[in-house]
């Protein structure tokens, strides 16, 4: 419930936007929402916090996701930790 409040706050930024960027900023709230339920479970006074933190572990993941198919396919070395991304 506190997502979607913040989030339709946050589309007043998005109706200032142009073209690709309202539908890269669409899919960032979008995002957010696909781990609200995960980040409700922070004890933050500030909505905004748990949603700031939803959005970036998503873009994280899918940075994530793409280094190892970088690493799979040989365009990338496997990271310097000596590990697989």
């Amino acid at each position: 419930m506190v997502v979607n409040s913040e989030v339709e706050r946050l589309k007043r930024f998005q109706n200032f936007l142009a073209g690709e960027d309202r539908i890269v900023f669409e899919d960032l709230l979008n995002q957010c929402k696909l781990y609200a339920s995960y980040a409700g479970n922070m004890a933050m006074t500030l909505p905004e916090v748990p949603m700031i933190i939803s959005m970036l572990f998503s873009h994280h993941k899918k940075l994530w996701q793409l280094e190892k198919r970088l690493i799979k396919n040989g365009v990338l070395p496997a990271s310097e930790d000596g590990q697989k991304a």
